[in-house]
């Protein structure tokens, strides 16, 4: 099976922001950047702090067996870093 994109078309598409970080393409996601420094900066802390206990728990959910749930905590992870990248 081949791509009907030419190598330029994918990289063109895979260096736009809201591909690389999709939270930017909802309309909440841009207002976090609007948000005042300090906001930013104490919303940031906790956001990061959710995404390290969500890690957390996805590697103890697989080592039980509990695939869905790792991929739960997993997906709250990576949407977390999503959201503290936006907030820097």
């Amino acid at each position: 099976m081949t791509s009907s994109h030419t190598p330029e078309q994918v990289a063109e598409r895979s260096n736009r922001a809201e591909v690389r970080n999709p939270v930017l393409a909802l309309p909440s996601g841009r207002r976090l950047a609007m948000l005042s420094p300090l906001a930013r900066a104490e919303l940031r802390g906790v956001v990061i702090d959710i995404r390290a206990d969500a890690l957390t728990r996805a590697e103890q959910c697989w080592r039980k067996h509990k695939a869905p749930m790792a991929a739960y905590w997993k997906a709250v992870a990576v949407y977390s870093g999503h959201i503290a990248r936006i907030l820097k």
